[in-house]
C-alpha cells in the first residue's frame, strides 16, 4: 500500500487493537465524547487527520515568540513519518509509546508515524512520569528532558528513544551513559514538521560526528549571514527554511546548535550565548533558571541570571563553572516564572514581571 494520509496501515493498532479508516473515526469521536483530557486531545487530532481536508492547523509553542496557527500539508507529515521510518528503522508491527500531549507536533506525529508506517501505538497519559507496562517491550518512543529524567532507570523496555521539547541538560545526559537503549536529543520546530536531525545522547561508537546533529534522509542545512541555520529539506517544504538558530556547520548533513539569535547578549563587545552558559550550570542549580541580559551604560548589555525560588540568598561560588566573560554581573529572582501553554520558559514575559 502506497503509504498516505488516505490510508490507514492494515498493521497498525491503537492500545492493542486494529482499526480501519471508518473505525478510527468511530473511536475519535468517542475519545472526544467521553474520554479523558488526553484522550480527547487524541480524538480531536484523529478528526482532523480523517477529515476530508488535505491539512491540519498546528499551533506553535510560543516559547520564542508569539504563539500562532500553522497550515500543515497532511502530506509533509507523511513524509517526515517515513523519514523518520527510515532513520530508526521502525517497521510495521513495531510497538511504540506515545506518552505527549497530542495538541502539539511532536505528539500529533507519534500518532501520523504508526498510521502511516503500521506501528502498534500504545497511549498513555501525558504525566512526568509516564505509567506504562513495564513487562511490555517498545521499539521506539518520545520523551520530553523530564520525562527522560524520571523514566531514565525504567529505559531497559524501551529500544529507541528520543528527546526534545527543551534542553537536555548534563545531569540528565549523565543519567543514561550505561543505558542499553538508544537515546538520541532532537532538533525541530513546528514548522519543520517535528524534527530533521539527531544527535546522540549515549551509545557512542567515538567517531566525531557523535557530537554533532545528524540530519535526517533527503535534509541537508547551511547558514545564512547572520549565522543561522537554514534548512533544506525538500520533502516538508517547497522553500528552505530560515531559522533563527545559529550553528556551527561540519558538513551539509551535520552541525552544532550554538543558541538562539534573539537570545544573543553582546556585552562589552564579547557576543555571549545564553543557552551555552544555561547548559554549565544546569547540573549547579537545582531551580529552574535562565541567563538574560538587562541595559548597561557601559557594557551595552549586562549579563543577568534568573532564577524561579522563593530563597533570599543565592550562592554564586556555582559560577566558577564559567568562563570570565561568562559569569553574570546580577542574579534575579523570581517566585514563579511565566509559562507557555506547552510549559516552556516564556523568558521576556517573565522578564517583563520583573520589570527589566
Amino acid at each position: 500500500m502506497t503509504p498516505n494520509y488516505t490510508n490507514v496501515h492494515v498493521k497498525f493498532k491503537l492500545d492493542g487493537l486494529s482499526y480501519k479508516y471508518d473505525d478510527l473515526m468511530e473511536v475519535a469521536y468517542s475519545y472526544v465524547k467521553e474520554g479523558l483530557p488526553y484522550q480527547q486531545e487524541l480524538g480531536n487530532f484523529l478528526l482532523d487527520w480523517l477529515d476530508n481536508k488535505d491539512y491540519i492547523k498546528v499551533k506553535t509553542s510560543g516559547s520564542t515568540g508569539k504563539p500562532k496557527k500553522l497550515k500543515i500539508k497532511k502530506e509533509v507529515m507523511v513524509n517526515s513519518a517515513l523519514a523518520t521510518g527510515d532513520f530508526f528503522n521502525l517497521k510495521p508491527g513495531d510497538k511504540v509509546l506515545h506518552c505527549l500531549p497530542s495538541n502539539f507536533i511532536a505528539g500529533k506525529m507519534m500518532i501520523v508515524r504508526a498510521i502511516i508506517l503500521g506501528l502498534e501505538l500504545d497511549m498513555v497519559e501525558p504525566k512526568a512520569l509516564p505509567l506504562i507496562d513495564y513487562e511490555k517491550d517498545y521499539a521506539f518512543c518520545a520523551f520530553t528532558p523530564m520525562q527522560l529524567k524520571n523514566f531514565a532507570k525504567y529505559l531497559k523496555s524501551i529500544k529507541t528513544v528520543i528527546v526534545g521539547g527543551g534542553m537536555v541538560s548534563k545531569p540528565i545526559v549523565e543519567s543514561i551513559q550505561d543505558k542499553k537503549p538508544h537515546v538520541y536529543e532532537t532538533y525541530g520546530m513546528t514548522e519543520t514538521v517535528s524534527h530533521v536531525a539527531v544527535k546522540k545522547l549515549n551509545n557512542f561508537n567515538g567517531s566525531e560526528a557523535d557530537k554533532y546533529f545528524k540530519t535526517l534522509p533527503k535534509i541537508t542545512v547551511s547558514l545564512d549571514d547572520r549565522g543561522c541555520l537554514v534548512i533544506d529539506a525538500p520533502h516538508l517544504s517547497d522553500e528552505k527554511i530560515v531559522t533563527n538558530d545559529i550553528a556551527k556547520i561540519h558538513s551539509d548533513t551535520t552541525f552544532e546548535w550554538l543558541g538562539r539569535y534573539d537570545n544573543v547578549i553582546n556585552s562589552g563587545g564579547i557576543k555571549l550565548y545564553p543557552e551555552q552558559i544555561e547548559r554549565k550550570l544546569q547540573s549547579k542549580i537545582a531551580e529552574q533558571f535562565f541567563v538574560a541580559s538587562t541595559p548597561d551604560d557601559t557594557l551595552g548589555e549586562k549579563l543577568i541570571l534568573v532564577v524561579e525560588t522563593k530563597k533570599e540568598d543565592f550562592d554564586t561560588s556555582v559560577f566558577e563553572v564559567l568562563d570570565k566573560y561568562e559569569k553574570p554581573k546580577e542574579v534575579f529572582k523570581i517566585a514563579k516564572f511565566v509559562e507557555t501553554s506547552s510549559g516552556k520558559i516564556h523568558r521576556k514575559k517573565t522578564m517583563q514581571v520583573l520589570n527589566l
